[in-house]
């Protein structure tokens, strides 16, 4: 089985600074889906110490991460990645789900799952 989403080693070098400053160490990365957002659905990223059952859990570059098996089809295919540039850096989430997305680049929807969008 393939993880639902590829987190690349730029990511992981920085969720692993984060885990570390906030004493996450031993968390786990939960990845996630909610309604809301300019396009309809927004993606969620937060450390969990429990996994649920019905969470999907994988390892991704050393990094313990665990989706909802209800966010994973949404998320199936996704790749996080961390850039930096002169003006600071951050998270990229690039969806192949996603069919529309806003100039935030938090908020998107599919072609199955619409959410219900917000005024931005």
């Amino acid at each position: 089985m393939t993880n639902v989403v590829q987190i690349t080693e730029a990511a992981v070098f920085h969720i692993h600074e984060m885990m570390k400053n906030n004493g996450e160490e031993a968390a786990f990365l939960r990845v996630s889906v909610k309604g809301g957002g300019c396009s309809g659905l927004t993606y969620g990223m937060g450390f969990d110490q429990e996994k649920q059952e019905t969470d999907v859990e994988f390892e991704e570059n050393g990094l313990k991460v665990i989706v909802s098996k209800e966010d994973a089809a949404i998320l199936q295919g996704t790749k996080i990645d961390y850039k930096q540039s002169l003006m600071g850096g951050g998270f990229t989430i690039d969806n192949p789900n996603a069919i529309a997305s806003c100039g935030c680049g938090t908020s998107f929807r599919t072609a199955k799952v619409a959410g219900t969008p917000e005024n931005c």
